[in-house]
């Protein structure tokens, strides 16, 4: 008889290479990633990268200061929050406060909260259903997909998490994050930067699996 666990890890971060776009609205733009040959081994006898690039660029984390005036840092985020077993929200197009509320029945103790919207689509959340997730503990949400606030100013999704004092991880790889499991962990590395309002981190998630007879 076979017993015991498998583990699988799952790589849920986009790659930073030449097809990377950075975020624009309007006539707002992130700044580009921008990398370039700083030393050569034929002349210095080593390779070295110039990187350069915004803080929330590509698969990212968001401190309150990002939104919020006098909010906190990314530095503010004990690294205990890092990594941490996930409660998925599958939120569907259509999702209504009752059926967030009944959702969070669900809830035990995880240490992330993980939002998920269906590729390619925007979900709209009403503003009680965003405070009823906001009311857990956790600090530290993952979004996976696009999120608004329905009949509200642009940004309010984000303004009203910042003004929460929670922090949030996103732009995950949607292709990677589509068939996750209800239940695994995830361990999320920023930067360890101070003074910003976030930074670009490796997400990976780890998903335990009985192995059966």
């Amino acid at each position: 008889m076979r017993t015991g666990k498998r583990n699988t890890i799952i790589d849920l971060t986009k790659p930073m290479d030449s097809l990377f776009v950075p975020f624009s609205s309007g006539m707002y733009s992130d700044p580009p990633l921008e990398i370039s040959e700083w030393s050569t081994i034929q002349n210095q006898g080593f390779r070295v990268f110039r990187l350069s690039m915004g803080t929330q660029s590509g698969t990212h984390i968001d401190a309150p200061a990002h939104f919020l005036d006098g909010g906190a840092g990314l530095e503010s985020l004990s690294p205990a929050e890092f990594i941490g077993d996930y409660f998925l929200l599958n939120l569907k197009s259509n999702v209504t406060l009752a059926d967030v509320t009944g959702m969070l029945t669900l809830y035990h103790g995880e240490k992330i909260i993980f939002l998920k919207t269906p590729v390619n689509e925007c979900v709209e959340l009403s503003l009680e259903a965003l405070q009823k997730i906001l009311s857990l503990p956790p600090v530290l949400l993952a979004l996976s997909g696009e999120v608004v606030v329905k009949d509200s100013a642009p940004h309010t999704f984000y303004r009203i998490i910042a003004e929460s004092s929670k922090f949030l991880l996103e732009d995950l790889d949607q292709s990677k994050t589509d068939g996750l499991p209800d239940a695994g962990e995830l361990y999320v590395f920023p930067l360890k930067l101070v003074g910003v309002s976030g930074s670009p981190c490796r997400v990976l998630a780890r998903i335990v699996k009985a192995l059966g007879p």
